[in-house]
């Protein structure tokens, strides 16, 4: 037999291990000679017994169970099944990518585990009746982040928002934007940019999801020292729902029964003090906007801001604007 023959031989009885053998569904010397035919590949078994040991040599973790209905199969792999269902989920749940990108991505994951297992993670798939982007520059765009960030460059894109057509149309008449990336992130769903806007002297997010016509330029970033001592999980934690708002240290008095609330939300290394019985406080920094009142809002009288006191005014208007709304001359 040729050399190069030994060689496909040899790999051919890999992708057999990898995709056709499990735990429970071990091959025999015997199956795995039948199955190399489907390659017009041919072995008896005290070959295919020499070429596990070379894969064995390689680290491929073959093993063997013994007795009737024995045979070898793959032990470790890159991926266990729980790992691939977890990613699974994770595509699935993922607003920003389309649906046919999904079917697309967890049919790549099934190839990284044997036919049976994957066989399970298609019984367990589930494209649930929610919100997916029809948007697959997402893909592109990530890319052309990661480069820039990679090589130190800027970057350049129209920023879109959506009008009640349901069309994604370009901000300020289609003019590009231009910052320096430093970082991506996920929140609420959602992929953001997150850069150094020069003309603001400022940090700013973008979702990736509405940028357009992403490229990579030949200037430098610019804003490095603003990122010194960026932590982005504290920026994630303040910022809700990545929108703007200005920046305030609040006082929340909550009471106790909503602990796991506040720690979900800031992470358990802020402090709770015990206040008034059946209460604590906690002094939070939070971007003050709208979407913070609208938590407030939704936990109700289980929270309340205690200072300062021209958020807690923020906070009256912004209650007293929805309830005007629902005044009685208003009804249509």
């Amino acid at each position: 037999m040729a050399v190069s023959a030994v060689k496909l031989r040899i790999l051919y009885t890999m992708k057999i291990l990898l995709e056709k053998s499990s735990e429970t569904h071990p091959l025999t010397a015997a199956d795995i000679a039948r199955l190399l035919g489907n390659y017009d590949l041919s072995a008896d078994r005290k070959t295919v017994y020499s070429d596990i040991e070379t894969l064995r040599e390689f680290h491929l973790d073959v093993l063997q169970a013994k007795g009737t209905g024995g045979g070898y199969y793959i032990g470790e792999r890159e991926f266990e099944l729980p790992e691939l269902k977890l990613l699974v989920d994770a595509v699935q749940a993922s607003k920003f990518i389309s649906r046919r990108k999904t079917e697309e991505l967890i049919k790549k994951l099934e190839h990284l585990t044997n036919e049976y297992d994957a066989r399970m993670l298609q019984r367990n798939v589930f494209i649930y009746n929610r919100p997916k982007t029809g948007n697959e520059t997402i893909f592109y765009n990530v890319d052309q982040i990661h480069t820039a960030i990679l090589e130190n460059r800027q970057i350049a894109y129209q920023y879109g928002e959506w009008t009640i057509r349901k069309e994604l149309v370009p901000r300020k008449n289609g003019a590009e934007y231009v910052v320096s990336p430093w970082a991506l992130t996920w929140d609420d769903e959602n992929y953001y940019l997150i850069a150094y806007d020069e003309a603001a002297d400022g940090i700013r997010h973008y979702r990736v999801d509405k940028m357009r016509h992403a490229r990579v330029t030949e200037k430098e970033r610019t804003g490095r020292e603003k990122f010194q001592d960026f932590d982005l999980a504290e920026f994630a934690k303040k910022t809700f729902g990545m929108y703007g708002g200005h920046d305030a240290e609040v006082t929340l008095l909550c009471r106790n029964e909503i602990a796991g609330v506040i720690l979900d939300r800031f992470g358990t290394d802020i402090m709770l003090i015990p206040a008034e019985e059946g209460h604590f406080r906690v002094h939070i920094l939070v971007a003050v906007s709208p979407q913070f009142f609208g938590w407030l809002t939704g936990i109700g009288t289980g929270i309340r801001i205690t200072g300062p006191k021209a958020v807690k005014e923020e906070y009256r208007k912004y209650l007293k604007g929805i309830l005007e709304g629902y005044s009685d001359e208003k009804r249509a």
